[in-house]
């Protein structure tokens, strides 16, 4: 693996980068990491990141990114459950885990190449008594170090609705990784032979599982890849022109971002180099897909999956005007059914949950908690919650998750239906419908809404644009507003939050 990194207006040179994550696979290795040990990353998107992450993938250890968003507690958790033996950190966030709990832990402050190192910065007794990872890296002998079975990361899952999970993959077959590698070329355009000078960009969070395996699977490519620490709608456009980046690894809100840039700074970049946009995190609004293909052409593709189960369909842009919603076929080497509440499959056109299987996906448990790995499974394929339904031609649809769905007075009641319709609205930005306690109905549904900027909504006007659309008990009979709705930064909304303050004092959470 021999990429060219670009990261703050610099270019690492492959075989420059190729000596540091190797020469951190050989640190690693003198710290006692083995085959089947867990490596704790708590690293912003930076060439760092990315060595560290292929260097944990090369010795065959877990690599296990954490949100680095994440406080003390959840990090202590994610510590303890994952039985990580090393922690490598930057080090302004390790300042800001007060009280942090590190027995039997190897941590290491990260001192790293990021622009913003010196933002938030804290100078205290925490941080200096970590030794530095590139000092210890330094220090070491370049020496050769072999390459074991690949197992893969140990992601978190996001917690919207209780503490995060650990996926613990098995190590997969070697006709795993070449088939896993082959959807990846399929679902993010990693294609050499189609596309021979591949400039990748990735500006998502890394320790989410799509843009981590983005950079993996660009870096196998030997490509230009270009890190950039966050995202920025104009200068993402800009990168484009400048740089002439080929691929991108962006979600719907990432889409929202820049289509709400201004027509003049939008005019002001050429982006005719991109030939691939691979999109997954979120489910993207028909609506906003069809103005992005409108503005870069044919060239965006959205994937469907999960941590724990991998890509399973892909959606591709002539595709998405033919079957605006949907979230594509099903992919080679992957299986997927619709059952109903009693496990047997249901008809085309019939919603209910979604169970899949991929080939080239090895299993998994959850850390400490296999019985909730075994309930998701029906002969042989797994759930996550997800209800929808395929189409006479084959095409997935993605109604709700079970975990958002509303029964009120005994009516199920799908969140998403609503919000779809509600982001047809003029003025609203974007929305989030969701559960509430009802005396009467056992549940009612609320909906906070994020008005665009200068637009001027109130609850009536919005309970009076879903009654033309919707039958009467789907309309929200709870309406507020919001600057900002809470998210994660893939985009999904944390309905959590916004959920807790309708139940508090009460007995019951469903």
């Amino acid at each position: 693996m021999k990429p060219a990194v670009h990261f703050q207006g610099q270019r690492i040179e492959p075989d420059v980068f190729h000596a540091q994550w190797q020469r951190a696979a050989l640190a690693l290795c003198q710290l006692g990491v083995k085959e089947g040990d867990v490596v704790a990353l708590m690293v912003r998107n930076s060439p760092l990141a990315l060595a560290l992450t292929l260097a944990a993938r090369w010795i065959g250890a877990y690599w296990c990114p954490i949100n680095w968003h994440f406080k003390t507690e959840e990090v202590q958790h994610i510590l303890a459950d994952s039985g990580a033996s090393v922690l490598i950190a930057d080090e302004p966030i390790l300042a800001g885990l007060e009280g942090l709990k590190v027995e039997g832990v190897a941590v290491y402050a990260a001192h790293g190449d990021r622009a913003d190192k010196g933002r938030n910065a804290v100078e205290s007794a925490h941080t200096t008594r970590f030794p530095g990872w590139e000092t210890f890296c330094n220090g070491l002998a370049p020496a050769a170090v072999p390459q074991s079975p690949q197992r893969g990361a140990m992601f978190y899952t996001s917690g919207t609705t209780g503490r995060p999970k650990g996926i613990r993959r098995a190590p997969s077959t070697p006709e795993q990784v070449a088939a896993g590698l082959a959807v990846m070329r399929h679902c993010m355009g990693f294609n050499a032979a189609q596309y021979p000078q591949i400039r990748a960009l990735v500006s998502a969070p890394m320790y989410h599982s799509a843009p981590n395996s983005y950079a993996i699977g660009a870096s196998l490519e030997n490509a230009e890849l270009f890190i950039e620490a966050r995202f920025d709608a104009e200068d993402t456009l800009r990168l484009i022109a400048e740089h002439r980046i080929t691929h991108a690894y962006l979600v719907p809100t990432m889409y929202v971002r820049m289509l709400r840039l201004p027509e003049e700074v939008k005019a002001r970049y050429n982006i005719r180099s991109i030939r691939f946009v691979g999109s997954t995190g979120s489910p993207c609004p028909p609506d906003v897909k069809r103005q992005m293909i409108a503005w870069w052409g044919p060239v965006i593709h959205e994937s469907y999956g999960s941590s724990e189960l991998g890509y399973m369909t892909r959606l591709d842009s002539p595709e998405a005007l033919l079957k605006p919603g949907s979230a594509g076929k099903a992919l080679p080497g992957v299986s997927i059914a619709i059952l109903g509440d009693d496990g047997q499959p249901l008809p085309a056109g019939q919603a209910g949950l979604i169970y899949a299987h991929h080939s080239a996906v090895a299993d998994f448990t959850y850390n400490g908690n296999d019985a909730a790995r075994r309930a998701m499974e029906i002969d042989g394929k797994k759930t996550m919650g997800d209800i929808g339904y395929i189409d006479e031609d084959g095409f997935l649809f993605i109604v709700d998750r079970s975990a958002d769905m509303v029964i009120s007075g005994g009516v199920n009641i799908y969140p998403a239906e609503i919000e779809a319709a509600l982001q047809m609205m003029p003025g609203v930005a974007d929305c989030a419908v969701f559960g509430v306690p009802d005396e009467e109905f056992g549940e009612a549904l609320a909906c906070a809404v994020q008005a665009a900027p200068g637009a001027k909504l109130d609850a009536a006007a919005v309970q009076a644009f879903l009654k033309t659309r919707l039958a009467s008990y789907k309309v929200p009979q709870h309406v507020n507003f919001h600057a900002e709705l809470p998210r994660e930064d893939t985009g999904k909304i944390f309905k959590r939050k916004l959920r807790e303050p309708y139940w508090v004092g009460k007995s019951r959470r469903i």
